[in-house]
C-alpha cells in the first residue's frame, strides 16, 4: 500500500509541512468537468458557487487573434474536426468561450490557471487580463517547457509561471528541476498527484516554489496531498475537493 491510498490522521496533518500560503489553491479542472461540460461558462460559474478558489482552463488562439478556452487544438467531431487557429471566433461553437467572455461573466475572488496550448496566445492572455483588470498575481500560466516559461517572465514580473509536467519528463531529476525553476523566476511546479512526496514538497518550499498536483479525484488522494503541505490541487470534482478541505481544517 502506498501513501496515496492511506488518508493520514489529523495529528500528522497538523505536523505537515507549512505550505507557502495558509489556504491551498483548489483549482476546478476545466471548470470542474465532473459537474458540467468542460471549459464552459456554465462549468466555471458552478465551480465558483461550489466554493472553488481556483479555476483552470486551456488557451488556444483563433485565426483572428482571440484567445478561447478549449483543451484541444481542434473542434468538431471525428472527420469534421477543424483547427481552431484556422478559424475565426465567429465560426466556433458558442460553447467555446473567449477569454473576454470568461472575464465578463465569471465574478468572484479566484485564481485562474491557464494551460497554454498555443504559445502564440500568451501575450494576448496578458493583454486581455489587464484589460479586464484581473490581477496578474492571481493568473497562473502553465507549460511543460522550463525554457518557454522563463521567456514569459520578461513579459510581466507579476504573472505566475508554472512548470506542468510528469516525472518521466524531468530527466535531470526533480531536485535539479526545482532549483532551475527558482533560478528562472518560476512560481510553481505541477506534477501528477501520485508523484509527490513530503520531501519534494519540502524542497519546493525551501526554494519558495509552490507545489501543485493534478488529477486528484478521490477523497483519500486530496486528503493525503493536504497532509503533506501541497499548495495547489487540480480536480474535476469541485464539491468533493472543497468538502475535503473543509473537513481537514476542523
Amino acid at each position: 500500500m502506498n501513501d496515496t491510498d492511506t488518508p493520514l490522521g489529523h495529528a500528522y496533518c497538523m505536523e505537515a509541512l507549512n505550505r507557502i500560503e495558509t489556504t491551498p489553491l483548489l483549482f476546478a479542472h476545466r471548470g470542474g468537468k465532473a459537474d458540467a461540460p468542460e471549459n464552459t461558462i456554465e462549468a466555471f460559474k458552478k465551480a465558483v458557487l461550489n466554493g472553488s478558489n481556483g479555476l483552470e482552463s486551456d488557451a488556444q488562439i483563433t485565426k483572428c487573434g482571440h484567445v478561447v478556452l478549449h483543451h484541444d487544438r481542434h473542434f468538431g467531431r471525428f472527420l469534421k474536426r477543424k483547427a481552431i487557429n484556422k478559424h475565426e471566433l465567429s465560426s466556433l461553437p458558442s460553447t467555446i468561450p473567449s477569454l473576454q467572455s470568461f472575464y465578463s461573466k465569471i465574478d468572484g475572488d479566484y485564481d485562474f490557471s491557464i494551460d497554454i496550448k498555443d504559445e502564440k496566445a500568451v501575450k494576448k492572455v496578458l493583454e486581455v487580463s489587464k484589460e479586464f483588470s484581473f490581477p496578474l498575481k492571481k493568473l497562473w500560466l502553465c507549460h511543460p517547457s522550463v525554457e518557454k516559461i522563463s521567456l514569459w517572465r520578461d513579459l510581466d514580473s507579476t504573472v505566475r509561471l508554472v512548470n506542468s509536467t510528469t516525472l518521466e519528463h524531468v530527466k535531470e531529476g526533480p531536485e535539479r528541476r526545482i532549483a532551475t525553476l527558482s533560478e528562472v523566476g518560476a512560481d510553481a511546479f505541477n506534477m501528477h498527484f501520485s508523484e509527490w512526496n513530503e520531501a519534494l514538497v519540502s524542497l519546493c518550499h525551501r526554494f519558495q516554489i509552490r507545489s501543485f498536483a493534478w488529477d486528484a479525484q478521490e477523497e483519500r488522494q486530496i486528503n493525503w496531498l493536504l497532509s503533506i503541505g501541497i499548495d495547489g490541487i487540480f480536480s474535476d470534482h469541485v464539491e468533493r475537493m472543497t468538502s475535503v478541505w473543509e473537513k481537514y481544517k476542523e
